[in-house]
């Protein structure tokens, strides 16, 4: 079976400015790694319509799945839905099912659907809505690209509602094994069991602890039988 892959594209100068600070990356990291979706590539755009539509554009082509977070706000500068439009040559305007979403989202709550907030309705054509049980205001999903908010809890709790329904792959299996010795003594013994194993990933991560340098000596693959012959091996050659 072939893993689906996945790319990361966060949009906003917000992040580029070092004023905010992203964590969404880190998140869906975690969550795809769990899903079985291999992520192999995270981009970080300005504002930007060309950038913005360039990027979209090659990202879909590359990979099974790509991942938005940022500018679907109500503000002039929240232009990702008209970029995904355009990168795909889709119209957009207010969609009828999203207008009534903020509709009976901010009558409950006795605020007016301005103009400004109706431009979270604003939906390309023959796009897929992705649930936001947080605030309401929908993403949406173009063909492979799925477009959230860049709001680290909406963005959260949209990718939970819409990774169950995409195809995913076999989930990859992490060991760890901390060895009391720094990264270039055991470099060489690592290299050698990398290459023995061919179809893992084996890394390396130093620390430092009470004035002490350490390696963390990580496994990651799809293979248990694999894995854990691996490990035997690592303990093994560092006599743990």
């Amino acid at each position: 079976m072939t893993q689906p892959t996945a790319a990361v594209l966060i949009i906003g100068d917000e992040i580029l400015s070092g004023r905010t600070r992203d964590i969404n990356m880190y998140h869906v990291a975690g969550e795809l790694t769990r899903a079985g979706i291999d992520l192999k590539e995270a981009r970080v755009v300005s504002d930007d319509k060309d950038a913005i539509i360039s990027a979209v554009r090659e990202l879909s082509e590359k990979y099974t799945h790509v991942f938005t977070s940022g500018g679907i706000g109500p503000t002039h500068d929240d232009i990702t839905a008209d970029c995904v439009a355009e990168a795909f040559s889709r119209s957009i305007d207010i969609r009828d099912d999203a207008r009534l979403l903020l509709k009976a989202y901010y009558d409950e709550a006795g605020k007016e659907l301005n103009e400004a907030r109706l431009r979270m309705a604003r939906i390309p054509d023959g796009a897929q809505l992705i649930d936001n049980p947080v605030s309401i205001a929908p993403g949406f999903s173009v063909e492979n690209v799925h477009v959230m908010a860049g709001v680290p809890k909406i963005f959260a709790a949209m990718l939970e509602g819409l990774l169950p329904k995409l195809n995913s792959g076999t989930a990859v299996i992490s060991k760890t094994l901390r060895v009391d010795l720094p990264e270039s003594t055991v470099a060489n013994p690592l290299g050698a069991i990398a290459a023995k194993y061919v179809d893992l990933s084996l890394g390396s991560y130093p620390f430092e602890e009470n004035g002490a340098y350490g390696t963390n000596l990580v496994i990651r693959g799809r293979d248990e039988d694999q894995i854990q012959q691996a490990l035997v091996d690592l303990k093994t050659a560092f006599k743990l």
